[in-house]
């Protein structure tokens, strides 16, 4: 008993560190977006190509393959990872739109055309911070207190350019500078709901662990496929986005054989 106490103890002091360590990561990327109003698509496509990469290899690497290894039931995986993209789908489907959180004025929500578009590429972001929570919340559960950093270092990685590419768009859509900070940190705050969600789920089976790995994969993977990609291949510049997958992909791989 005095053991298990321990190990949650243990657990729980990584959880507050990767919660911090994430949050922070998103919160240092729009800080850095202030200083760096608009990035060419070229190169704004190149960065989400990096971390579509990087999301790829963490949902495939570092949560649905050991998933599969700790399980005997393997269907109970593949059942995880489908409710998990299919949860997301619902969630992206049923998320109204939220125009008032800009601050501005129906008449100038009327006349910019561009703000609909900017309000979905940002609440897509924000839509997957809570499976990347859960994601980094779940990969430090262990009931040997070994817990793999290599899941929340990866998504932290990420969070910083994707920290960067919410300011931009907010700011060039009127959005004022405080309102467009403010959204990022409670976009950022979300993976910290993410992470003691999945920490608990993870936590109150041994069983069930696996199947949360499996969903916090799906979920990425609904992500990285659904909205980071065709994203990155809007603009023509589809060759150095793909290449920068590739780089981001092999980024993870290189933290795993690391850590």
């Amino acid at each position: 008993m005095e053991q298990i106490k321990v190990s949650i103890k243990y657990n729980m002091t990584n959880v507050l560190i990767s919660a911090a360590g994430l949050c922070g990561a998103t919160i240092v990327g729009a800080i850095l977006g202030f200083f760096i109003k608009e990035l060419p698509h070229k190169w704004n496509d190149t960065v989400l190509g990096y971390c579509a990469g990087v999301m790829l290899a963490a949902s495939t690497l570092g949560l649905i393959v050991p998933a599969f290894e700790e399980s005997s039931q393997w269907w109970t995986v593949a059942i995880g990872v489908m409710v998990g993209a299919l949860f997301l789908n619902l969630l992206d489907l049923v998320t109204p739109h939220l125009h008032h959180i800009t601050g501005l004025d129906p008449e100038e929500h009327k006349n910019n055309s561009t703000l609909n578009h900017v309000l979905l590429f940002v609440m897509a972001i924000a839509l997957h911070k809570l499976p990347e929570g859960m994601a980094a919340g779940v990969s430090v559960c262990s009931a040997s207190g070994d817990a793999d950093w290599s899941v929340s270092f990866g998504i932290a990685l990420q969070n910083i350019p994707e920290g960067m590419v919410i300011i931009a768009p907010l700011m060039l859509a009127g959005v004022s500078a405080i309102r467009t900070f403010t959204i990022s940190v409670v976009i950022a705050l979300l993976e910290v709901v993410g992470i003691l969600l999945g920490f608990g789920m993870g936590t109150a089976s041994a069983s069930f662990l696996p199947v949360m790995l499996g969903f916090a994969g799906g979920a990425m993977l609904y992500v990285t496929s659904d909205e980071m990609i065709p994203e990155t291949h809007a603009h023509g510049y589809q060759k150095q986005a793909t290449y920068a997958l590739l780089l981001g992909f092999i980024t993870f791989v290189l933290l795993e054989k690391w850590f």
